[in-house]
């Protein structure tokens, strides 16, 4: 269950790096892997589960430890918020990387077992139908669009969906927040934002989860990597400043070393 601000002391940067790639991992394996092997029979609402019950799994297991960030835009905006301090951003950041690119290995070594399993893109339109048409799920705009959305309705569709995401994310970390339900909310929440945006843009709001996927596509998918990691990132961070900006009078984080006041739940 995650973290407890009023009892957990400060955590050493290795023990968060193993807490967030093991949570990352599994998300990558749970959420991705369905929309790469089972996509044709769990459809949308499928997918969309199975990333909100793989974040509700991660959050349950790591929260005690790391918070359960596993999303460089949760750190951004923990960050910006003032509720992580910036100097374990290399360790949350590291992890993320990490896990995520061991979650998207994990499932293309499984895949190799299955005659004709390719992470390539074989018709030049990701959908959520079968790997060969999904580029490995990856996230994409234009032809790459399950929908054929353009640039701009992706940029705006991932932008708005991560800020909506981190604003509940942040509100699990207020003091009279339910400790136990953090991981619940954050569950259903990301669960929400894929039931939107999976006909946009296969749905990111998750720069490190585009990340995975894309390297195992290696094609189109790195070259359309920027909008999943940019506007992720931006919605997290403009959240996290405007949280701060409006919560003058919560507890900052503490100094390393120190406890820490406010950790987040996701």
């Amino acid at each position: 269950m995650p973290r407890n601000p009023d009892q957990e002391a400060f955590v050493p940067p290795l023990r968060i790096f193993l807490a967030e790639a093991l949570g990352t991992a599994i998300l990558i394996t749970g959420g991705v892997g369905t929309a790469v092997f089972d996509a044709d029979r769990a459809g949308v609402l499928g997918v969309a589960l199975a990333f909100g019950f793989s974040l509700l799994a991660a959050a349950y297991l790591i929260g005690p430890v790391s918070g359960c960030h596993i999303n460089p835009a949760i750190t951004a905006a923990m960050v910006a918020a003032r509720k992580t301090d910036v100097r374990l951003v290399p360790a949350y950041l590291g992890g993320q990387v990490v896990g995520g690119l061991f979650g998207a290995l994990l499932i293309w070594s499984i895949g190799q077992g299955k005659a004709g399993f390719t992470a390539m893109d074989q018709n030049g339109k990701s959908t959520i139908v079968s790997v060969s048409e999904t580029g490995f799920a990856s996230n994409g705009y234009g032809a790459h669009s399950p929908d054929h959305y353009n640039l701009a309705a992706v940029l705006l569709a991932e932008a708005v969906a991560t800020a909506v995401f981190t604003l509940i994310v942040l509100a699990t970390t207020a003091r009279d927040f339910p400790v136990a339900m953090g991981g619940l909310v954050a569950g259903i929440s990301l669960t929400l934002v894929h039931l939107v945006t999976i006909p946009v843009s296969n749905t990111s709001v998750n720069p490190a989860r585009s990340l995975a996927t894309a390297v195992f596509q290696h094609g189109w998918a790195l070259d359309q990597l920027w909008v999943f990691i940019v506007f992720p990132l931006f919605g997290g961070l403009l959240v996290g400043i405007a949280w701060r900006a409006l919560s003058p009078t919560q507890a900052t984080v503490a100094e390393v070393g120190e406890q820490t006041p406010d950790v987040p739940r996701s």
